[in-house]
């Protein structure tokens, strides 16, 4: 006997079906929800099919993101062996019959099936330590994107109500621009405050610079109300929008840096982590994602193998006499590894750093600055060459 159960993880429910052997299914497939009650019926099931048999089935899923996380837990905490298969080949193994049918009995049948047909490798449970960081980063992420765009609603209204107080600060999103533009929104409240009264309320709410600093961006915050062309806000709408999105940039500030020091705190614990940094070129963020992604490095035996992960392998097509010479990556793996790599390798060959005696400039990574150039003159295109430097940086990591 060597059983197996299939699983097919939909959102907060699974088909379950159980096989003594190969070919040979046991009992009808059934359909149990992710509660504390259907989790201990899906036991009942797998306790049912080891005392038949004998011997305890190890469990095949696929991927789906995170609705099978717990069901994963549960069965890990129960010593299952667990077997999650990338939808890219259990999608294969559902196109291997010359039925058109789909249905989530199906799904769960031939699941159980691939695991006769395939060497597939139980799931390896990843560190805590790890997923959180994971978890943290993809956060930061997410939500440095929403900043973004809150930041472009953010300066379209501005320069509808008050577009010359982009210079007043050095950084319009800076903590003391945004509650100075909240207090005086409009060309209106600035003159009628005045030079003395704006420039108390910047030196309260900056303790870092002085007073006369604060004195500065009061004069140039009144000549920038005289030069704004709409003396008179028409739209009351507007001012409300402005401040709406200047609420929320300030909770985004907040929110983010909230994260970074959890994200901080974790990597301090990572020996990784600094190894990592040792490489020129790659700073805080980009080690965190990285080292969050790869997860455990002692996973992959060889660096190609690392590399197929980050999805930086060259795609082949061949077929009879035919040899494809133009063959993509296959970006099969973890995007978020790939786009943290190519953000390493440009910050890596960037001609930044300069010598104070002479015009010379100098890469942070002389290296792999190196290879890049090597891959350009071997005529190489500019994506091409950066792609082959990931590749390159993979293999040192």
């Amino acid at each position: 006997m060597n059983p197996v159960v299939g699983l097919d993880i939909a959102k907060g429910e699974s088909q379950v079906q159980m096989f003594l052997d190969k070919k040979i299914p046991y009992k009808n497939s059934v359909k149990i929800e992710h509660t504390v009650e259907g989790l201990k019926e899906l036991h009942s099931y797998l306790l049912d099919l080891e005392r038949q048999t004998g011997l305890k089935p190890p469990v095949v899923l696929e991927s789906t993101g995170h609705y099978h996380t717990p069901v994963v837990q549960f069965l890990e905490a129960r010593e299952y062996v667990v077997i999650i298969v990338n939808p890219l080949v259990s999608y294969r193994a559902k196109s291997s019959s010359l039925r058109k049918t789909k249905t989530v009995a199906i799904d769960a049948y031939h699941l159980g099936e691939l695991y006769y047909k395939e060497d597939l490798q139980p799931h390896k449970k990843r560190g805590i330590h790890l997923l959180n960081l994971r978890h943290l980063t993809r956060q930061h992420e997410n939500m440095t994107g929403i900043m973004v765009q809150t930041k472009l609603q953010f300066q379209a209204v501005l320069d509808q109500v008050f577009p010359e107080y982009k210079g007043v600060f050095g950084d319009l999103y800076a903590e003391i621009s945004l509650r100075t533009l909240q207090s005086f929104p409009t060309s209106e409240s600035v003159l009628e405050a005045g030079v003395e009264e704006i420039a108390q309320f910047i030196d309260t709410h900056c303790k870092a610079r002085s007073f006369n600093w604060a004195l500065e961006r009061s004069e140039k915050l009144i000549g920038a109300a005289e030069r704004n062309p709409f003396q008179s806000t028409l739209y009351q709408s507007l001012l409300v929008s402005l401040n709406m999105y200047n609420d929320l940039l300030q909770v985004y500030h907040q929110q983010l840096s909230t994260l970074e020091r959890e994200i901080d705190e974790l990597e301090a614990q990572l020996e990784e982590y600094e190894l990592l940094q040792s490489i020129p070129g790659i700073g805080e963020k980009i080690a965190a994602t990285i080292i969050s992604e790869i997860g455990e490095i002692d996973r992959f035996n060889h660096p190609k193998k690392l590399v197929a992960f980050a999805g930086l392998d060259p795609s082949i097509f061949e077929s009879g006499r035919f040899k494809s010479t133009k063959n993509h990556i296959t970006k099969r793996g973890s995007a978020r590894l790939r786009h943290m790599l190519y953000t390493a390798v440009r910050c890596s060959i960037r001609d930044s750093r300069k010598k104070k005696t002479t015009p010379e400039t100098i890469a942070r990574n002389k290296r792999l600055r190196t290879f890049y150039d090597l891959k350009r003159e071997e005529g190489k295109p500019y994506k091409v060459a950066k792609i082959a430097c990931a590749n390159k940086l993979l293999h040192w990591i």
